[in-house]
């Protein structure tokens, strides 16, 4: 399951990271040889990565498409009796269908699942021998807080997810927008200098250092 784990995972997070949404929507599970369905873990990760890809990128008849696949493979584990397996799928599939929600303008629906995927990975028991979620679920929830305009909630998200998972490009640069945009401009600088320390060997042309570097040269002024 390591293995099938993390050829999964890697080029799943490559793409979520950097936010490239439109390739992430069509996602494949490397080799393709790989006997995928042994390891229900995987393929979710997989179907996760694309139903987020296509979520974020406004396919929403192929987010629909994915967050079905993750149910198809929740509810296998449970009538397998998977305990362990069936909560991690859980959450992908929650995620999934949250932001397929808010694609669909369905907000209310979509905070109400990304918080349980949140509550859900926050009580889950992780495999000391896997690595970590592809993306922290309290991380996602500030994100999606801040698309839709709740920068308040959406720093409170951030900084709990950053406490778990600290030093995250994706949470520091969620805190940073959120601070700026809840109107205390330390905090984001604080935020923002963060970033840009974890970031100092890190190529100048990625946006998010751009972004960090224009906020602090100008509170500087």
């Amino acid at each position: 399951v390591n293995v099938a784990y993390a050829w999964a995972a890697v080029p799943a997070r490559y793409l979520i990271e950097r936010g490239q949404w439109s390739r992430a929507r069509t996602l494949e599970a490397y080799p393709s040889a790989f006997p995928w369905s042994r390891f229900p873990i995987a393929e979710a990760i997989t179907h996760f990565g694309r139903a987020l890809g296509a979520a974020r990128s406004g396919d929403v008849g192929g987010a629909r498409l994915e967050v079905a696949a993750l149910a198809s493979l929740h509810d296998n584990l449970v009538r397998n009796k998977d305990e362990h397996w069936e909560g991690h799928v859980e959450v992908l599939h929650q995620e999934a269908a949250a932001w397929t929600a808010h694609a669909e303008g369905k907000n209310d629906e979509a905070v109400t699942l990304m918080r349980s995927a949140a509550n859900l990975e926050d009580s889950a028991e992780k495999d000391p021998i896997t690595p970590g979620a592809i993306v922290p679920a309290r991380e996602l929830l500030g994100d999606l807080l801040l698309e839709l305009h709740q920068p308040t909630p959406a720093l409170a998200e951030f900084e709990t997810s950053l406490s778990a998972s600290p030093n995250r490009l994706g949470g520091l640069v969620g805190a940073a927008r959120a601070a700026k945009l809840s109107g205390d401009q330390k905090q984001a600088a604080d935020y923002y200098a963060k970033l840009t320390a974890l970031c100092a060997h890190a190529d100048p042309q990625r946006a998010e250092l751009k972004e960090a570097t224009v906020f602090l040269a100008k509170s500087q002024k």
